[in-house]
């Protein structure tokens, strides 16, 4: 599990914005990329060319799942 601390100081490699753990996943709150990391073995692995971007419906599922602006 990915600790608060270690969640505070990532950002999505692409857009610099906030990530929220969403699963096993670390989904960038950037509304333009929508870049979803993946977890494994307790470490994100943060490289743009391994992330999932994610379709803007599935990122607002996201968003609103954890509170977060859609705007």
């Amino acid at each position: 599990m990915i600790k608060k601390e270690l969640l505070d100081i990532l950002c999505c490699p692409e857009s610099k914005a906030d990530l929220v753990l969403d699963g096993d996943f670390l989904v960038s709150t950037d509304k333009e990329t929508r870049r979803k990391y993946r977890i494994e073995d307790d470490i994100p692995i943060m490289l743009i060319d391994e992330s999932e971007q994610l379709t803007l419906d599935e990122w607002k599922v996201i968003m609103a799942k954890h509170g977060k602006s859609l705007d």
